[in-house]
């Protein structure tokens, strides 16, 4: 009998241990999985919500509007539809009232935006300051398309001057693609007796664009969802969002904000000729 208590004893013991055993390595691997899954958090947050946070924030909500900048402007195409230009004309942008509006002209050497002619008087009428750009194809002759650019747009006296959007290399050489766009800069330089303004992203200038010969083009860069633009030369306009929103159009629309005061965005448009003799 003595012996057999002893024995369902020692049987108790080794079976409570067991699940002693189990309970903690159940809690350990428990304790684990938090551990890992904590990390993971932390590291998708750093890596994919932190950098995308401005831009869920101005899809969802509001944007956030660079400081220091008092001159807003936006750039629109057909994508934007039918402009309401009257409440336009008084959009305010952060509490700022609304100075130019840049449109679509030209693509390649084919495409005339379909709501180019009717945006671009609408703009002048309602007092905007304007501007017209033509979105390069790199496998398109750059004089093809600097002829077709000068013969659909005629720009005036106190428009921006003629902007060139560039966005896609293509299977070029970089020094015959940085040769083609110089081509097309310089034409339309000769047409207007101004150099033009050169579209592009942040990346894009910094890789393909970012030699001596391109330095004397004013830039309007592209670079969203930044609290400070990151390029360091010389910049005119800063494009910092595509999903801004403002009275007059439907849907989401770029802003850009100009690099100086009303005056400068003034002195920087296109001036009467002085070539009069004088008496």
């Amino acid at each position: 009998m003595n012996k057999q208590r002893r024995y369902n004893n020692r049987t108790r013991g080794r079976g409570s241990r067991k699940r002693s055993s189990r309970v903690r390595s159940w809690w350990a691997l428990l304790a684990g999985g938090v551990l890992v899954a904590v990390v993971y958090v932390a590291v998708f947050y750093h890596f994919f919500v932190s950098p995308l946070s401005f831009r869920w924030r101005a899809i969802y909500g509001e944007p956030g509007y660079p400081s220091g900048y008092s001159v807003m402007g936006i750039d629109i195409s057909h994508h934007q539809s039918d402009v309401d230009w009257l409440r336009l004309r008084n959009a305010h942008v952060a509490d700022l009232p609304l100075h130019f509006v840049i449109i679509k002209a030209t693509e390649g050497t084919k495409l005339i935006d379909e709501n180019f002619n009717d945006n671009f008087y609408r703009a002048r009428e309602n007092d905007l300051v304007r501007g017209a750009y033509h979105y390069y194809k790199t496998n398109r002759d750059p004089k093809t398309q600097a002829k077709f650019y000068l013969k659909q747009v005629h720009l005036l006296d106190g428009d921006l001057p003629p902007i060139l959007d560039i966005e896609e290399r293509g299977n070029k050489p970089l020094k015959q693609f940085q040769k083609d766009v110089l081509k097309w800069l310089e034409l339309v330089e000769e047409e207007y007796n101004v150099a033009p303004i050169i579209y592009t992203g942040y990346k894009f200038k910094v890789d393909y664009l970012n030699t001596p010969e391109f330095d004397r083009y004013p830039l309007w860069i592209a670079h969203y969802y930044e609290k400070q633009l990151k390029y360091k030369g010389p910049w005119l306009m800063w494009q910092y969002t595509d999903c801004g929103r403002v009275d007059g159009i439907k849907g989401t629309v770029d802003l850009n904000i100009f690099n100086g005061e009303v005056a400068d965005l003034m002195a920087s448009t296109l001036q009467p000729s002085s070539d009069e003799p004088e008496e």
